[in-house]
């Protein structure tokens, strides 16, 4: 497990220790690395739930927790991580790499020349450092135990560039607020139990370079294919078997479907109509053919003879079937 060797750095800028085997629960003091920004434990045996306390680290801009055993419900409050980076910052700021390594001390607001983060964006893993590292912003929660909705509030990271949910068990629906995600270049859903359509205004996302969903449960007609959404192939949308419209080959009959649905309900309403008539007029009939021989019985003594002479034979008959056929 990852005991206290960092709980006492309160300026610890960036904390790396993927691809160890580390395992556990996300300690408590973590949360206490107030100026902690990059805070990446992917490829490790971490387990447990996504602690709420990660939302207390406000400077927080990349939080790679992917392809570890996570389990639990996404933190709705992760929102409150993706703020600016504040200037004027000049304390001596210790940088650890993996294997609790020292690699170099960097003096803020500029993260230095030799530091460097890996990180999987547009399904590639790059190298950051220098400027570029301190512009991004990114959260891979991929290939861990997830469960439940994903908190509308993941909408609200309007700084962020990469977002993998991917390969957890997350259900519910493709939040509405994700088209606030502007900024967003890899949009990562596939390999979960997502149902619902895909929100239409997604397509307002122009920046976006990498978006799948593939393997869900998804369902109706795929966003329009204008802007980006024009350069996402069926890759993107393979694995649902109820999503319609290209780039699948299924094509959405909405309006047939609806015009078929609609003569259908007609043709059910007209033969309710036809069986209703039908049930009444049965019915008035039984009860005039019934009153009439009542009738005909009751002012007929012959025919009322006649009528009890043929139930007497009838009940006769029955009774020496049962006894000589039925009886052993």
């Amino acid at each position: 497990p990852l005991n206290g060797a960092f709980s006492k750095c309160s300026y610890l800028l960036t904390l790396d220790l993927c691809n160890n085997r580390l395992n556990g629960n996300i300690p408590n003091w973590m949360g206490r690395l107030s100026q902690l920004r990059y805070l990446i434990l992917a490829n490790n045996n971490f387990e447990g739930e996504v602690p709420l306390r990660l939302c207390q680290l406000q400077k927080l801009r990349l939080l790679d927790l992917s392809h570890n055993n996570f389990s639990g419900q996404i933190p709705p409050c992760l929102d409150n991580t993706s703020l600016h980076r504040e200037e004027g910052y000049y304390d001596l700021i210790p940088t650890y790499r993996n294997e609790y390594d020292i690699v170099s001390y960097n003096v803020g607001p500029s993260m230095g020349e030799k530091e460097t983060i890996d990180f999987t964006t547009k399904e590639r893993s790059y190298t950051y450092k220098g400027q570029p590292l301190e512009s991004i912003h990114g959260l891979d929660l991929s290939c861990n135990k997830l469960i439940g909705e994903i908190p509308s509030r993941i909408g609200e990271l309007i700084r962020i560039h990469t977002l993998n949910l991917s390969r957890n068990n997350l259900t519910g629906t493709i939040p509405v607020t994700f088209s606030n995600l502007r900024q967003v270049e890899s949009l990562d859903l596939s390999y979960n139990n997502l149902t619902g359509k895909i929100p239409p205004r997604l397509v307002e996302l122009n920046a976006l370079a990498v978006f799948t969903v593939a393997h869900n449960n998804l369902s109706g007609k795929i966003p329009e294919r204008i802007a980006q959404f024009a350069t996402f192939d069926e890759d993107s949308y393979e694995g649902n078997p109820f999503l319609c419209g290209p780039p699948l080959p299924k094509i959405c009959n909405e309006n047939r479907s609806s015009t078929e649905a609609s003569t259908h309900d007609n043709e059910e309403d007209d033969n309710l109509i036809d069986m209703d008539s039908f049930y009444i007029t049965f019915t008035v009939s039984s009860v005039i053919v019934i009153l009439g021989i009542i009738g005909v019985l009751w002012a007929n003594p012959y025919w009322r003879h006649r009528w009890f002479y043929l139930v007497e034979i009838l009940i006769t008959s029955c009774y020496y079937f049962v006894v000589h056929n039925l009886i052993p």
